[in-house]
């Protein structure tokens, strides 16, 4: 899907207006596209088709191209999904090529970063101001990466005491899935810095003094959002572990459990076995109450056994 906008009013920030034609300055946003709309754009632009296509591979790492006048780069953005009833997060490629007339933005998926744009939500954004658009797109990317860990910190916190009730499955595999989560966060975070770096060397970005400082805003939130992605992924790691061990200790006090509540029971059971032996001169065989003192001699060596093993602490 491609939609094409421009800056309704050069006073007025943040209000687009929708175009049906490439015009100068305008950004094209394009959003999953067919073969036939990228050779379209590929024809109206002149950009290289391998610009256009970088982004639709949702293994491609962030990356910062300059071919002729079009400048393309790569970062990694962050996403939210559902998936069997519970919101998961992962990332995909973003690309934006800078080219001398307009602003190009293509991704396979709808994502929050490019809507908030498109809804007005950012202030003080021209689409015709392509430097500080690009910054201003980077700097939305990284504030997301910090809202959506703090998302993950929440939930783990909130499984992590449902945990603390019942050991179930279903609760270790949402924290397993929020670590690979946070893996995936850290790594692109990690790439989309060193995309940053050099940015910092491109003239385009070093005309305007505006610009030079919203990068720099832009650098230290994406290494804020490294930390954060760090020391949750640190916490969590922990937490796994030690539910870990939780789990490990658990199976040890049932098989405890079970092997005392078999050496109880041995007892009466030996003890009946050589009462019910098939030879001459058993004790209280002709007795009228021998079952109930077998019974009884039964029960007093259960209860002896139990507390034996209760004063050696053989018991949860």
């Amino acid at each position: 899907m491609i939609s094409i906008y421009k800056s309704a009013d050069v006073t007025t920030p943040s209000r687009l207006q929708m175009l049906e034609n490439i015009e100068p300055g305008c950004w094209i946003n394009i959003v999953a596209p067919t073969e036939q709309e990228l050779m379209l754009i590929q024809k109206k632009t002149n950009v290289p088709m391998d610009f256009l296509k970088a982004a639709l591979d949702d293994e491609e790492t962030s990356r910062l191209e300059i071919e002729d006048d079009n400048i393309l780069i790569i970062v990694d953005i962050p996403f939210t999904e559902m998936e069997d009833n519970s919101l998961t997060y992962d990332t995909y490629p973003l690309a934006i090529i800078h080219t001398q007339r307009e602003i190009i933005t293509i991704c396979l998926k709808n994502s929050k970063t490019i809507t908030d744009f498109i809804e007005g939500k950012v202030k003080t954004f021209f689409a015709f101001k392509r430097s500080r658009f690009i910054l201003q797109i980077l700097y939305k990317v990284a504030t997301y990466y910090m809202v959506y860990l703090r998302q993950i910190d929440k939930k783990s916190v909130m499984i992590e005491k449902r945990l603390h009730k019942s050991l179930k499955n279903k609760e270790l595999i949402q924290l397993l899935s929020l670590e690979k989560s946070l893996v995936y966060f850290s790594t692109s975070l990690k790439s989309n810095e060193i995309t940053l770096e050099k940015m910092m060397k491109l003239e385009v970005m070093q005309k305007y003094p505006e610009d030079q400082d919203v990068l720099e805003d832009v650098i230290i939130e994406n290494k804020q959002a490294i930390e954060m992605a760090s020391i949750y992924s640190d916490i969590l790691s922990g937490t796994m572990d030690a539910f870990a061990s939780l789990i490990s200790n658990n199976q040890n006090l049932v098989i405890k459990f079970l092997a005392t509540i078999t050496i109880v029971l041995s007892i009466p059971t030996m003890i009946s076995n050589l009462f019910s032996m098939n030879v001459a001169g058993i004790p209280l065989a002709n007795y009228r109450y021998g079952f109930e003192v077998i019974c009884g001699i039964s029960l007093f060596s259960v209860i002896i056994a139990a507390l034996l093993l209760y004063k050696k602490d053989i018991h949860f």
